[in-house]
């Protein structure tokens, strides 16, 4: 027998079984390292196109931003982040989402694309990976470089790391002023026109412009009072530092106080007060025995306004919501911010024959919407004059706001009315203004119309937005004395304003730094961790009762648009120094919508809160209400919880 062989023919098949195990172990090997790497070749994928999404985000949303808010300032822009969208143009959300978001979005596909592509060529693929994150790195970084120049981020940071005495010291609290209406009180008729400049006009009347977008503006300007004394060319107020957006303009004006917020505060949507430690020309008109209104074509809420004039002045709150839910305009009426000026002049004829009816004198401050950036809102009576639609909205806006004078000219209520025609701020429209030389000063329209007193001083006059205070009430025939109030000045005397004794440019310095009296009138604000603090202390807090009532609520009644809650029977035990009753009132499981009403006593000691729809945007829910009683230290004792329903 051949042994030889056989030992050689089983050799062979021990190789065979060794060699078949191996390529087992390294089949399975392989198909472990493959898998693995088609993780982290996905994995790498996904963390590229979000990069690169981001990319584009960040340069687009810059590039938008600036764009669309022509000489945006830091401030400004801290802001209107910290401002909640209630209120904001929906076109202009939708210019966002359309030119940044889903450029991005397209973007991000595209490069998912390509990479899914180029797996099969190794090298292809990992070239456009690296490429990509090279150029997405360096997006990312210039975009950043570029805002953080263009906004001078690093003076606004040490700006709010240095203080200044500026406004501290040139401060005039009209508290503390001596101010005497005559015996027969004027009406107010206050205008401000959205982003409305005497640079619109020719350089021959004092604008920039070689054509003159708003010959009738300029006229009715030139016939009566801007303070160019005998130069009779267009003058006005220069929008200084806090004070070159639409809530701070209309702050501004009425207070002589710039809107500067601490970057930590937030917006004063959300706050319970808007600056209760200052005096402002609604408190004053007020305390005079003055119905006040504000008439806007968008939402009062937007930036805090209706806070605002509703804590300093008491004034109607007649908006687009309030039009749209007594049946001014149809339910499902929007254009543009809400409904554009033809209804805004419409509705003010008839509010200005309505208020010319009592025997109280009356304030009617309106705000314009069509020529609001960008473009401006072209309605059917706008010509194509100038062959650019921002161009055609400012002349048709002319034509409207001097036909609106000439028909309150024709009333019998003129003679004893002053009317005060006012820009907001300039405008922040991208390219309206590229051609202005850089040394033209642009300043807001102003006119002063039938004003009881005339100017002492014939110069032309350099004033900001900021002296309208005090002008107003001059123009309105009152005596204020010393001549200044905040830290505006009275136009129609001789007492120099702050831009006359210390320049735009210093003033502008001063009001970028830290100011202890700012703070103090802004020390009431809250930050969104102190509210959401503060709301779950007071909410959810246990606590042993010291106080004690019968809690009722008046079910909701769509005619008044309110909800009632009853507080009867309060018993505080002795415990408590009651200083106020109050309920917070909200839906939201988080509580964004939260809002604190102070309750009114009756004659037969009881209380009651009317909980308006309007102040919940008219949502329908149920509404959860937390009644409390504040002692004399400013605590808060929980009496109870009960609930009330907005229903359609």
């Amino acid at each position: 027998m051949n042994f030889k062989g056989h030992k050689k023919r089983k050799s062979s098949k021990l190789n065979l079984h060794f060699h078949k195990n191996l390529s087992k172990i390294s089949f399975h090997k392989t198909r472990t390292t493959n898998y693995f790497f088609r993780i982290m070749s996905g994995l790498g994928i996904t963390v590229t196109v979000i990069i690169g999404f981001l990319a584009v985000l960040i340069l687009r949303s810059s590039s938008w931003m600036l764009k669309t808010w022509n000489n945006l300032s830091m401030e400004e822009l801290v802001f209107h982040i910290k401002s909640p969208l209630q209120g904001t143009n929906e076109g202009m959300i939708r210019d966002y989402i359309v030119s940044c978001l889903i450029i991005s979005l397209v973007i991000a596909v595209v490069l998912a694309a390509i990479f899914i592509i180029t797996k099969k060529n190794r090298m292809a693929h990992r070239i456009s990976i690296l490429t990509t994150l090279v150029i997405s790195g360096l997006t990312i970084v210039l975009s950043v470089r570029h805002v953080w120049t263009m906004l001078d981020i690093t003076a606004f940071s040490n700006n709010h790391n240095t203080y200044s005495t500026f406004i501290d010291d040139n401060y005039v609290d009209p508290s503390d002023v001596s101010i005497k209406f005559p015996e027969k009180k004027r009406n107010l008729v206050y205008i401000y026109l959205e982003s409305m400049e005497m640079t619109y006009a020719d350089k021959n009347n004092g604008g920039a412009f070689k054509e003159n977008v708003i010959p009738e503006l300029t006229q009715l300007s030139l016939d009566n009072e801007n303070f160019s004394g005998t130069e009779n060319i267009l003058n006005g107020g220069t929008s200084l530092t806090g004070t070159g957006w639409t809530v701070a303009a209309m702050f501004g004006q009425t207070s002589g106080l710039p809107l500067l917020i601490p970057i930590e505060d937030n917006s004063m949507n959300t706050q319970e007060h808007f600056f209760p430690g200052i005096t402002s020309l609604g408190d004053i008109l007020k305390s005079a025995g003055y119905q006040q209104s504000l008439l806007i074509g968008s939402e009062a809420e937007f930036g805090g306004r209706k806070l605002y004039f509703t804590e300093h002045g008491d004034y109607n709150m007649w908006d687009y919501n309030y039009f749209k839910n007594i049946g001014g305009i149809p339910q499902d009426y929007r254009v543009w911010w809400g409904f554009e000026d033809n209804y805004l002049f419409k509705f003010a004829k008839k509010k200005l024959t309505e208020l010319s009816s009592s025997d109280e004198p009356f304030n009617l401050t309106m705000l314009t919407v069509d020529t609001h950036f960008e473009d401006g809102y072209l309605c059917p009576d706008c010509s194509d004059t100038f062959g650019d639609q921002y161009s055609d909205v400012m002349a048709c806006s002319s034509k409207k706001v001097t036909e609106f004078v000439d028909w309150i000219k024709q009333q019998d209520f003129y003679d004893n009315t002053t009317i005060i025609i006012s820009g907001d701020h300039p405008t922040m429209d991208s390219d309206f203004c590229d051609s202005v030389d850089e040394d033209y000063q642009r300043k807001v329209y102003t006119t002063y119309i039938n004003s009881a007193v005339e100017p002492e001083n014939t110069a032309y006059r350099d004033y900001a937005t900021l002296d309208a205070f005090p002008t107003t009430l001059a123009a309105m025939g009152v005596n204020i004395d010393g001549n200044r109030l905040g830290l505006g000045t009275n136009l129609f005397s001789n007492t120099p304003t702050l831009i006359e004794r210390f320049g735009i440019d210093s003033i502008n310095a001063e009001f970028a730094k830290n100011s202890r009296l700012m703070e103090n009138l802004t020390s009431d604000i809250k930050t969104d961790d102190d509210l959401n603090i503060s709301e779950q202390e007071t909410v959810e807090e246990v606590q042993t009762p010291v106080v004690t009532a019968d809690l009722s609520v008046i079910p909701y009644d769509y005619r008044t648009g309110r909800f009632q809650v009853n507080i009867n029977n309060l018993v505080t035990n002795g415990t408590v120094d009651l200083q106020a009753v109050r309920c917070a009132v909200w839906a939201a499981e988080d509580q964004s919508d939260l809002q604190w009403y102070e309750a009114e006593q009756r004659e037969d000691g009881s209380y009651v809160v009317n909980v308006m729809a309007r102040d919940f945007g008219y949502v329908q829910a149920v509404y959860n209400i937390d009644v409390y009683v504040s002692d004399t230290m400013g605590e808060n004792q929980l009496v109870g919880r009960v609930n009330g329903e907005i229903v359609g």
